[in-house]
C-alpha cells in the first residue's frame, strides 16, 4: 500500500503563483509593497441594534447624515450612487464637488457599519473626451477614509451592455471609441476583513459560493422603463452581495435606494433593510415595489433581529 506524501507549506516567488495550498503569505504581506497601506485594526466587536421603528424603512432625505442609525449597527452597505450626469435626480456638480458629496456619505457609512462590515459600491465610468475613471476616484476616497479594500468585481452586462453605436472613427485607427459592456462593484471592509456570525445562519448554497466568489459576474442590466427609474441595477446584484457577505436576519443599508432593488433582495434573503433617497417619488416607487414583492412571494417582513 503506497504511503501518501506529506504536503509541506509552499513559498512562492510571487504571491498568487501556482501551488498556493497551505501557502505562507506572511512574507508577501509584510513586504515593503504593503508598508504604506492601511492595516487591519485591533478592535472589539460592537453591534448596536437599529431601533425597530427604523428597520425596513426608506427615509426621504440625504444619506449624508443618517441620524436614525446608531454607530456600528449595519452589516452590509450595497448601493449605486447617482452619476451626476444630468439625470432628473442628479445635481450638476463639478468632479471635486461630486467626490466630496460621496465622501460625506461614505464617512457616514463607515460610522454605521459594524467592525468587519462590508461596503459594496456599483459604479460605471463615464465619458471619452476624456474618460472619467469614477471607480478609481472612489477607491482613492474610500482608502483615504480608512476602509480596507477587499477587491473589485467586474459586472459583465453581456448582450444588454452598451447599445451605443458611437464607434468613433468607423473601421479606422483615427479615433475608435470603446463601448463599455461592464461596470464595477468595489468591495471594502471596516477595520477588519473577518466577521463572526454570532450564531446567525449563512444562506448561500455551495453552487452560489463557487460562482459568487469569482471576480467577474455576468447578468443582464435592468430595464429602466420596466422598473420606472432611470438607472436601476438588477435585483441579482444586491442579492449576490447579500448572500456572500451577510448572515440571515442582518441589516443591509442602501444610501441611494432608488427603485428599491436592494430592499427587495434583502426581503428575498430574509434580511432587514434601511434605505435613503431624496426623491419622494422614488421612495414611493420603492415602497410599492417592496410591498408587491412581499405579497407575490408571501414573504413577510422581519421584525426582530436574530
Amino acid at each position: 500500500m503506497a504511503l501518501k506524501q506529506k504536503r509541506n507549506g509552499t513559498k512562492t516567488s510571487a504571491f498568487g503563483s501556482p501551488g498556493r495550498i497551505n501557502h505562507d503569505s506572511t512574507p508577501f504581506y509584510t513586504s515593503r509593497l504593503y508598508k504604506e497601506l492601511s492595516k487591519e485594526e485591533i478592535v472589539k466587536y460592537t453591534e448596536n441594534p437599529v431601533p425597530l421603528e427604523f428597520l425596513d424603512k426608506i427615509f426621504c432625505k440625504t444619506s449624508e447624515n443618517m441620524v436614525e442609525l446608531p454607530d456600528n449597527s449595519i452589516h452590509l452597505m450595497v448601493t449605486s450612487p447617482p452619476y451626476n450626469v444630468g439625470k432628473e435626480y442628479d445635481e450638476e456638480l463639478t468632479l471635486s464637488e461630486y467626490r466630496a458629496f460621496l465622501k460625506r456619505v461614505w464617512s457616514e457609512v463607515k460610522r454605521v457599519l459594524v467592525p468587519g462590515g462590508r461596503a459594496c459600491i456599483n459604479i460605471a465610468n463615464l465619458g471619452r473626451k476624456p474618460y472619467i475613471p469614477l471607480h478609481a476616484f472612489i477607491v482613492e476616497d474610500m482608502l483615504d477614509l480608512g476602509f480596507l479594500m477587499r477587491g473589485e468585481i467586474i459586472w459583465n452586462k453581456a448582450s444588454s451592455g452598451s447599445p451605443s453605436t458611437a464607434w468613433g472613427s468607423w473601421l479606422s485607427a483615427k479615433n475608435p471609441t470603446l463601448r463599455d459592456i461592464h461596470e464595477y462593484i468595489l468591495v471594502f471592509s471596516k477595520n477588519v476583513f473577518k466577521r463572526e456570525n454570532h450564531g446567525r445562519r449563512s444562506t448561500i448554497s455551495r453552487e452560489e459560493f463557487l460562482e459568487f466568489t469569482k471576480s467577474v459576474w455576468t447578468f443582464s442590466a435592468e430595464s429602466a422603463t420596466k422598473i420606472g427609474h432611470p438607472a436601476p441595477f438588477p435585483v441579482e446584484l444586491p442579492y449576490t452581495l447579500i448572500q456572500l457577505y451577510t448572515f440571515e436576519g442582518e441589516v443591509v443599508l442602501d444610501p441611494f435606494m432608488g427603485s428599491g432593488q436592494t430592499a427587495i433582495a434583502a426581503v428575498k434573503t430574509k434580511r432587514h433593510y434601511v434605505g435613503y433617497d431624496i426623491n419622494k417619488e422614488y421612495v414611493r416607487l420603492a415602497e410599492r415595489r417592496i410591498e408587491q414583492f412581499s405579497m407575490k412571494f408571501n414573504t413577510p417582513k422581519l421584525f426582530e433581529l436574530n
